[in-house]
């Protein structure tokens, strides 16, 4: 199975509110994106799925603000719950490592996308697209499962990660400016900690 199928798979057969990552309010991923651009501001949530995050960035008077999801059945879904609102988001439909171009945003979030990425080119290619949607000054904030986080998520590996080792997959184009531990329980109860850190294009 590829990750396209993967992915398609996991949102087609299973309830929103049943996936390890579901969160009611993502709380903590737009708390550090108003600490990181306050007020108004171009955000791209990649990996975005059935994420809350859109309208709680609209509710806010952040615009645009984009949504990337290598599944369309993730993409159908958070579409027909934002209902008339869908229309302000721009969706697109794609895998971070082969999307070639997204446009231009102040702020870069993605909540463990990056963490599924074991192939140092997909990481290189996701680096490389980062810096040519941002600009000089603009934020990346990347959450990933941390050291002591699961090795696996949804049936697949991860990379875990801690600030010094995640930041320097970024480098030499950004810089840390500010680190997040985090504590998700996921539907079922299980604990897993996360590490976020924003960074600066520079």
């Amino acid at each position: 199975m590829d990750r396209k199928e993967h992915w398609e798979t996991v949102y087609t057969k299973n309830d929103d509110t049943q996936v390890g990552w579901y969160q009611p309010d993502p709380e903590t991923s737009f708390r550090l994106i108003e600490k990181a651009w306050p007020g108004t501001g171009a955000v791209i949530d990649i990996g975005g799925g059935t994420s809350h995050l859109p309208e709680k960035l609209l509710d806010h008077g952040y615009n645009p603000i984009a949504v990337l999801d290598i599944s369309a059945a993730a993409l159908a879904k958070a579409k027909a719950r934002l209902s008339h609102r869908a229309d302000l988001i721009q969706w697109i439909l794609g895998d971070i490592t082969q999307v070639t171009q997204v446009g231009h945003f102040d702020v870069w979030h993605d909540r463990a996308v990056f963490h599924f990425l074991g192939a140092l080119s997909d990481r290189r290619r996701y680096v490389e697209l980062a810096g040519h949607t941002l600009p000089k000054g603009g934020r990346l904030i990347i959450g990933t499962f941390a050291k002591d986080g699961p090795p696996r998520c949804s049936g697949l590996e991860v990379c875990r990660y801690d600030a010094a080792t995640l930041a320097a997959e970024f480098d030499p184009d950004f810089r840390a400016v500010d680190e997040t531990s985090h504590l998700h329980h996921t539907p079922s109860g299980k604990p897993q900690p996360f590490i976020f850190l924003t960074l600066e294009r520079i």
